[in-house]
């Protein structure tokens, strides 16, 4: 298997995430976590990350984080490397800790950061643990609502700046904006990524293929390289979808579920186009999914219209 593609330049922003090995528990108790928490503190001393979420599950983490430097690789190294050293000397243990390499998209801010922020501090609620996200412990959701201070080293800044310039009223509208799905269906955006490396506008693949990855083409050990394509339009795929399943109201749902996976579009843009919420694109799309695994005849009429369109299924 080649080795996963990772796009490095100052400034770039990732969503990262890694595995225990064989799926087993990477964090066992308090101090376990707390020691984490100290060695992202110390990725951003040494190296000048800049964390702007996290959330410690129980077998793997999430983090949303920045690269001033353009080094994401000397960041994970530092981080993985000496909390595997912590864990295995604690415990007596050798060998790896952590599932192969760790997983990293690499994002287009503007439009995902505060998506992908909601995800993270959301997860322990997808997975049963708690209600509420603020009752989880072991995210930076509380220090985006004002529940405790944020540590010197973690920045709510960058997120909370979209949703206005009052302290506290952008904690409280970032509140709202996490509790609008909560007990809700709703997709993963990193699902709308391309070859898993890559989640932004069609402007934005094109300019990180066209000025980061030219030098990397002939790399035979990235394919893929030859999934990072041209999005489709919103306005592409429903003239598609239109002319190959009609105008009646029940092809809206294999539209959306279309241009919810590949367009690479914001769920308000999509939904805006066909006169549904946020929330209703995202159930939408997840629920005609469900019903092309499990029905041939609408199976084979998606592949005819992917088809149509050249759409790659990445």
């Amino acid at each position: 298997m080649g080795r996963p593609l990772r796009i490095e330049y100052p400034g770039a922003f990732y969503h990262v995430t890694s595995r225990g090995n064989e799926q087993k528990d990477v964090f066992k108790s308090q101090i376990d976590r707390e020691k984490y928490l100290e060695y992202l503190e110390s990725a951003t001393e040494r190296y000048g990350a800049m964390i702007h979420a996290y959330c410690l599950m129980s077998n793997h983490y999430h983090l949303l984080l920045e690269t001033p430097g353009g080094n994401l690789s000397q960041i994970m190294l530092h981080i993985n490397g000496v909390y595997t050293n912590y864990f295995n000397a604690k415990r007596k243990r050798s060998g790896h800790l952590f599932q192969g390499r760790y997983k990293a998209i690499l994002v287009e801010a503007d439009d995902y950061a505060t998506e992908l922020s909601r995800y993270i501090h959301l997860n322990p609620v997808r997975v049963g643990m708690v209600s509420t996200p603020e009752e989880y412990r072991w995210s930076s959701f509380r220090s985006y609502i004002g529940q405790c201070r944020p540590p010197e080293w973690f920045k709510t800044g960058f997120i909370l700046g979209y949703f206005g310039k009052d302290g506290k009223e952008a904690e409280n509208k970032y509140h709202s904006f996490v509790n609008d799905l909560l007990k809700q269906d709703y997709s993963s955006p990193l699902g709308r990524s391309v070859a898993a490396a890559i989640l932004g506008s069609e402007e934005f693949i094109a300019a990180i293929k066209g000025k980061y990855l030219r030098e990397k083409e002939t790399d035979r050990n990235l394919p893929e390289l030859r999934k990072i394509t041209r999005r489709l339009s919103l306005d592409e795929i429903i003239q598609a979808g239109r002319s190959h399943l009609g105008e009646e109201r029940k092809a809206d749902k294999a539209i959306i579920y279309l241009c919810h996976k590949y367009s690479g579009t914001r769920l308000k843009e999509i939904g805006e186009r066909f006169g549904v919420g946020e929330s209703a694109v995202s159930q939408i799309s997840k629920r005609f999914g469900q019903k092309i695994d499990e029905d041939e005849e609408i199976k084979r009429i998606i592949q005819r219209l992917m088809v149509r369109l050249r759409i790659v299924n990445v």
